[in-house]
């Protein structure tokens, strides 16, 4: 596909994320880089490309989800699409028809798992025969989670000559907000599941998206608990529900590199003591997006962004009275975790694609990032992201 016009076209690059993930790109690869950028109005991305401070090298592209002759005339120019355009309920499939017809590989920032579904279900065949590569949740949600989870899994193979049975994804700082198109998201899906109730069973069950396997009862992780082996107390994660069912897919689609009986759950962590456990009960209280939750095109200042961090532990066994058999992978992120990181490892997921990933050895297919880009991806974000991987114990 390198005969193509452009490597990278960012559809939606005139919104909030959109914009971040340009000026990214530009800032990293430069002309090194054959990208475009793509929205619904050509005076809007002439004006956003100004405004931006880009070079009219960067060309820009008409298209819009309600036109799918322009989506088919995008995607047949280049060789993958990023998108920002949420919520992807509302507006993703076309783009997603338009990559699988073209046979162009496609990522997203969904945190939909409803919408996934549907997509798996629709798609994943037809991918296979063009070779598109499909991968979702390619930001905060799910990339350092997916991750976290394969490297740790993948060194203790190598250690252990087997994988830990349960792993623990437990995030120890974190500094930033969630995004405009995370809130939007949730609403949307909550308005679905009040006109299909088997939506609640999808957003309830943690493998949802393993095309019908069903693997052993899993923590739940939906009320405060403290874990003795870390000496802390663990509350609920707004993102988990979007992140294990990743995992899970990840390990199905790797033929259960991590065991047909993984279990897997994500908490934060509050500390110990009677401090840790009053924190953790006001996080279980708290409602994540508020009364005023943000909206699509909304975030923070640069300033903002740039002061943002997170940090995320993934635990494998326990500690005992034995001795310590644990093994810990943390992952780390230097920005903001909703827009600044998020907008960084959705451009280093593309080019992994496009760079690292020989086509003919993935094939197409609806994939998770794990499972479609491996530790090349985890090299990429080490190198440009602002991300690091490392292994404790």
């Amino acid at each position: 596909m390198s005969e193509r016009e452009y490597e990278l076209i960012v559809f939606g690059s005139t919104g909030y994320t959109g914009r971040l993930v340009a000026e990214y790109l530009q800032s990293e690869y430069g002309d090194s880089l054959r990208w475009a950028m793509a929205g619904r109005s050509m005076d809007k991305l002439t004006s956003v490309r100004a405004e931006m401070g880009l070079p009219d090298s960067v060309d820009l592209i008409v298209a819009d989800s309600s036109d799918p002759d322009s989506l088919a005339a995008m995607c047949a120019r280049t060789q993958a699409v990023i998108t920002t355009v949420g919520p992807y309920q509302l507006y993703g499939e076309p783009l997603v028809k338009a990559c699988v017809d073209a046979g162009t590989d496609y990522v997203d920032l969904s945190g939909e798992p409803a919408w996934m579904v549907d997509m798996i279900a629709r798609y994943d065949a037809k991918a296979k025969e063009t070779g598109a590569r499909i991968v979702h949740s390619c930001g905060f949600d799910s990339i350092p989670f997916d991750m976290g989870v394969y490297m740790l899994q993948r060194e203790a193979q190598a250690k252990n000559g087997k994988p830990f049975a349960r792993v623990r994804g437990r995030v120890r700082k974190m500094q930033g907000t969630f995004s405009g198109g995370t809130a939007a998201s949730f609403a949307e899906t909550m308005k679905r599941a009040q006109k299909e109730p088997q939506i609640l069973d999808w957003l309830k069950n943690p493998f949802s998206l393993t095309d019908g396997f069903k693997g052993p009862n899993q923590p739940t992780g939906h009320k405060p608990i403290f874990d003795e082996d870390l000496n802390s107390w663990a509350a609920p994660f707004v993102m988990a529900a979007i992140n294990t069912k990743n995992v899970h897919r990840s390990n199905a689609l790797m033929n259960h590199i991590y065991g047909e009986d993984f279990t897997y759950d994500e908490m934060v962590m509050t500390g110990p003591g009677d401090k840790g456990e009053a924190a953790a009960t006001y996080v279980a209280k708290q409602d994540t997006f508020g009364d005023n939750p943000p909206k699509p095109g909304e975030g923070p200042t640069k300033e903002e962004r740039e002061a943002g961090f997170y940090e995320a532990a993934f635990y494998g066994g326990t500690k005992n009275s034995e001795g310590d058999d644990m093994m810990v992978c943390v992952v780390t992120g230097d920005k903001d975790p909703g827009y600044g990181s998020t907008s960084k490892m959705i451009s280093e997921a593309a080019l992994c694609l496009t760079r690292d990933v020989d086509r003919n050895t993935t094939g197409g297919g609806v994939y998770t990032t794990a499972l479609a880009m491996g530790s090349a991806l985890i090299n990429r974000l080490e190198d440009h992201a602002g991300l690091t991987f490392k292994i404790e114990g």
